[in-house]
């Protein structure tokens, strides 16, 4: 593995390697990713010289890109560098760390730091003359993985749009000829006193980082800005948990949220905090928090359960600290268990949109229809269950293709329209981005669930739980717990991300070819099997939408329009009511191609059903050719 700085004529230095490096490569507006270590699951800290090229052409076109929006700042242009705990970040930040120094840059150095922390903190530092932020991170990917995010100072990843501008330069970097040269000169031409200074002032920039996250969360989890306003709303959910004892575990699998906000920010609210796996680095096990990565969070509550029965949430962050997932103390099941990805962003948007009309910021009038534009923003293969929850608050629900940065674009782009968006997020994924925030964070999640918890009816004034029982026409008990919250949210079966069901390998290069041939064996397959779905499951007609960046398509007549986007069948019940869908995409992030169906209901056969089948239909697709024929609806 090598050194850095690197120098022309070092081992390792080779233009086959570095091509067969970008080969692996995979560029989205949602990240970059790559496999920096000697293997996907190696912690080894040094990476290979072609990979320090590379590193060293991502700080070029971005410092390019930032010079080129001729942002008027005072002073000389600063940009911040974190990384989560992943072994070859620190090879990653020293490389591009050396880059912006040579071109002129300042550069904030925030070391280890949760990704909601370092956009947290640009928002912060963003009068000043500071320009963007680099979070180096392969997010949920295994260990051996590594990748970077670029943003400006508005707290979020670049839109879609700019970040294939940022692609498309770096591409070019990597055709030209003198590539390597290039990105050697650019390493070793930084200045000795300078790096040394960046890495000197390192600790005080954490402390800065971390300073600015938890005054940004407080804004998050009360909606406002306004201190006496956020005081109020913190003290009621501190007076419910006095009254209402809770305690919380967490997993923290080494991940950057080891040493962010976590533990002081919960403990002021009177919660009591236990954890494991909490030193930064040691990822003891899968690192996406889904299905058997929850299982050692699962265990340690029910151990700790036993000795304080007062825990009884936990959750799972992953490496980059913004996407957690939850486990529950179920009280009528008597023990621990993992909630489902959508599950938890369900129960984060029920509490989301009571927030709002808790607040006043959601009014209805006399016949319970919404005084105000309110929308959720999701992305396709969120399950049909947040379209219920919707139609119960009387709000909008709008879907992008997968991405954050798709969601988040989508969510600006309707407050643009005048809609009020507090949450938005990736159901599928689990966890949920509450506005201000443009980045999923599962402090937000676990304040989400607290808040559904704590808020209680008094004085006259409903508590969360009851808006939602009163806008669901649920029936309400005082004396509620977690379990008959959830018991009251609209049942689905949803695959998983990560399940094995999910995931496939298809050969054909072309997704629009693939969904070209999928429409036609789709077609043939409904007409000879619509009766049996419409006895067995009340499936009646059908349509099909494509999700492409922050559009949305319906009634779509040719499959191969989604080409490489979000394909989503929905199906629809005898009052034309959406009851079921089915949904494919290939990964931007990972070499894979994902399928998903979604059921209503609590019994899984439907889905289960539905998932096989649509296996199928992919598979045959991607392994016949011939002619496509075209159809809107079922």
């Amino acid at each position: 593995m090598a050194i850095i700085p690197l120098r022309e004529g070092d081992p390792g230095l080779d233009e086959a390697l570095l091509d067969m490096a970008l080969g692996r490569l995979i560029l989205s507006p949602s990240g970059w990713r790559g496999v920096f270590a000697e293997h996907e699951e190696s912690t080894e800290t040094g990476m290979s010289a072609v990979h320090g090229v590379i590193a060293a052409a991502g700080a070029k076109v971005f410092a390019d890109y930032v010079k080129a929006l001729k942002v008027k700042k005072e002073g000389k242009p600063e940009i911040i560098i974190g990384m989560d705990t992943r072994p070859t970040g620190r090879a990653i930040a020293d490389v591009m760390i050396r880059v912006f120094l040579a071109e002129g840059y300042a550069v904030r150095f925030a070391f280890i730091t949760a990704a909601p922390e370092i956009m947290a903190y640009a928002r912060a530092v963003h009068s000043g003359a500071t320009c963007g932020f680099v979070y180096i991170s392969a997010s949920h990917n295994p260990i051996g993985h590594n990748g970077l995010k670029f943003g400006l100072t508005d707290g979020g990843v670049l839109p879609p749009g700019e970040a294939m501008i940022l692609i498309e330069r770096f591409r070019a970097f990597m055709a030209a000829q003198d590539r390597i040269a290039r990105a050697v000169a650019l390493i070793n031409q930084a200045s000795p006193e300078l790096l040394a200074q960046v890495y000197t002032a390192a600790a005080l920039v954490k402390q800065e980082a971390y300073g600015a996250y938890l005054r940004f969360t407080r804004i998050v989890v009360s909606g406002t800005e306004e201190a006496a306003a956020q005081d109020r709303i913190f003290e009621t959910i501190a007076q419910g948990i006095q009254e209402h004892p809770i305690g919380i575990v967490v997993d923290f699998n080494g991940s950057a949220r080891t040493i962010s906000i976590d533990r002081e920010f919960l403990s002021s609210l009177g919660l009591t905090l236990y954890s494991l796996n909490d030193t930064p680095g040691n990822i003891a096990h899968r690192i996406v928090p889904e299905g058997e990565a929850l299982e050692p969070c699962r265990q340690f509550l029910e151990e700790v359960h036993r000795q304080d029965p007062s825990v009884i949430l936990g959750y799972v962050p992953d490496c980059d600290g913004d996407r957690g997932n939850l486990v529950i103390w179920d009280e009528r099941e008597n023990q621990a268990r993992s909630l489902e990805a959508q599950e938890v962003f369900a129960l984060a948007c029920v509490s989301e949109l009571a927030h709002l009309v808790w607040t006043g910021e959601l009014r209805y009038d006399a016949q319970g229809k919404a005084l105000s534009q309110v929308a959720l923003a999701v992305n396709d293969p969120t399950s049909l269950r947040i379209d219920r929850i919707a139609r119960a608050f009387d709000v909008q629900v709008f879907r992008a293709e997968v991405g954050e940065a798709n969601v988040v674009g989508l969510a600006r782009k309707l407050r643009e329209q005048g809609y009020a968006v507090r949450i938005l997020g990736e159901g599928s994924a689990g966890g949920n981005i509450t506005h201000p925030s443009a980045v999923r964070d599962p402090i937000n999640t676990v304040m989400a669930i607290l808040k559904l918890l704590t808020i209680r009816s008094k004085s006259g004034k409903s508590g969360f739980f009851e808006i939602w029982c009163e806008r669901s026409g649920t029936l309400y008990q005082a004396d509620f717990s977690l379990s008959d919250i959830i018991t009251t949210i609209p049942a689905f079966v949803s695959t998983g991300s990560y399940t094995p069901e999910a995931l496939l390998q298809v050969k054909t290069g072309d997704h629009g070819v693939l969904k070209d041939r999928y429409q036609q064996v789709f077609l043939r397959e409904w007409e000879a099997r619509k009766e049996e779905l419409k006895t067995q499951y009340g499936i009646s007609g059908w349509e099909a939408r494509a999700y492409k960046g922050m559009e949305e398509k319906q009634d779509l007549t040719r499959f191969g329009d989604a080409q490489r986007g979000g394909l989503k069948i929905i199906f629809t019940g005898t009052s034309d009511t959406p009851i079921a869908a089915i949904w494919m995409r290939g990964s931007g992030t990972e070499p894979v191609f994902r399928v998903m169906a979604d059921a209503e209901g609590a019994d899984s056969r439907m889905e289960q059903d539905l998932i096989a089948w649509q296996r199928r239909m992919v598979i045959e697709a991607d392994s016949t050719d011939g002619a496509v024929n075209h159809r809107t609806k079922g």
